[in-house]
């Protein structure tokens, strides 16, 4: 029997969908074809453009400029349902189809529909649920939530087989909706490791960071004694992250005593809320917090959090039951987190064991306080203790992962 072809669908840009590409490479290890459809805004990682076949599909045009929000909707599912129908098509036939959920309009329908065409396995992973996200801006009772609830419903149903991202996704999978799921935890891709004195230096300079290390006349690096603390956060500038809370936190590190150093906060990514919040922050006149937002390459991105003393998470899940990847890859480079406390957080950042939880902006303050007093002359005494167990985390890599949870159902014949 010759090799499967998998198609992995991602109704989004697919150089932002970390975990699918990560299924995407692991398929290719073990033998498979890939073909990779979706959105092509960011370059992929380079192995998937070297080894996969990506397959864009054509973004929708811009009809909320133009019509009511109700209509522009319905226009947008027309395009979006001929669009990727067509490019899933036109491709080669696949074997499998791995969809990832959210969106689940009009994903769903479509990678079923193709399936049942041409006897495929349909896989959905569940990274969310597509109404949860909804209902943060229209409300639970809107109709197009509930609308979007049955839906995922439906057609969530119809998969032979099911992946999901945590235990509590999995079991309200099941408890909700008689959804059988296998849960496969996030890894932090390969790109995510520690790294020398000399690529920090590297990378700080670049930035424009240049407090932090020195080069010496025998081309050592070493850091500087009086230098400032470096506090990053990834965001995507969304509702489901009050960005806010990182903001006042910071306003009460500024206003605290000289026991605790001056700090650079280093915010990437990009999304809907970054210009609103870019304009808070030119805004503020601060002594001791130093706030950038820069542009990053993809590469620049994992050094970036391997330079940072502590990292900040802000996602608050719209269901409860999701994981955010940013604190995994923080963990991927050896780096303690802070991070928003939610429903099933402690499946991955455990309070005082492996990392610090909040849930306002006292709390965070204090934890950033505490972690930078005395800096950088002295260490908090915690992290040695994070490391030790972020090292653990650390131990077991995607693939492995993958291999023990995923390749099961990738393999398995029956649907």
């Amino acid at each position: 029997m010759g090799k499967k072809n998998v198609c992995v669908v991602v109704l989004g840009d697919i150089g932002r969908s970390p975990r699918m590409q990560y299924h995407a490479q692991s398929l290719i290890r073990q033998g498979f074809n890939v073909d990779i459809v979706g959105y092509t805004d960011s370059p992929v990682l380079d192995d998937l453009k070297e080894n996969a076949t990506i397959i864009s599909v054509q973004k929708p045009f811009p009809f909320d400029e133009y019509v009511p929000r109700l209509i522009a909707f319905l226009f947008k599912v027309v395009w979006q349902t001929l669009t990727l129908f067509w490019a899933i098509l036109v491709k080669r036939k696949s074997d499998i189809v791995l969809v990832q959920n959210p969106p689940a309009i009009p994903t769903l329908a479509v990678c079923w529909f193709y399936c049942l065409l041409v006897n495929a396995k349909f896989i959905i992973d569940w990274h969310n649920y597509a109404y949860s996200i909804l209902a943060l801006t229209l409300g639970s009772n809107a109709p197009l939530v509930k609308l979007s609830l049955f839906y995922e419903h439906f057609f969530g149903r119809l998969a032979d087989s099911n992946l999901c991202v945590t235990k509590a996704m999995k079991e309200d999978l099941y408890e909700k909706w008689n959804i059988e799921a296998t849960t496969l935890y996030d890894r932090p891709g390969p790109q995510f490791k520690t790294i020398t004195l000399t690529e920090k230096h590297y990378l700080l300079e670049k930035m424009k960071l240049n407090d932090f290390t020195e080069l010496l006349e025998s081309g050592e690096v070493r850091l500087k004694s009086n230098r400032p603390s470096l506090l990053v956060s990834s965001t995507s500038w969304t509702p489901d992250e009050d960005f806010s809370i990182l903001l006042k936190a910071l306003q009460k590190y500024d206003e605290s005593d000289d026991i605790y150093p001056k700090l650079v906060c280093v915010i990437t990514g990009r999304g809907p809320l970054k210009y609103h919040y870019q304009l808070m922050i030119s805004k503020l006149k601060w002594n001791k917090v130093l706030i950038i937002t820069p542009w990053l390459e993809n590469n620049d991105y994992p050094i970036l959090l391997a330079c940072a003393d502590l990292g900040v998470c802000l996602h608050a899940s719209s269901s409860g039951l999701d994981l955010p990847m940013k604190v995994i890859d923080m963990y991927g480079v050896g780096l303690p987190v802070c991070a928003y406390d939610f429903k099933c957080l402690n499946e991955l950042v455990r309070h005082n064991e492996n990392g610090l939880v909040f849930s306002n902006e006292n709390q965070l303050a204090m934890h950033i306080m505490t972690w930078f007093k005395n800096f950088p002359l002295q260490t908090c005494e915690q992290r040695t203790r994070f490391c030790k167990e972020i090292d653990n985390f650390r131990a077991v890599d995607w693939h492995t992962n993958w291999m023990n949870n995923a390749y099961p159902i990738f393999s398995n014949d029956n649907k």
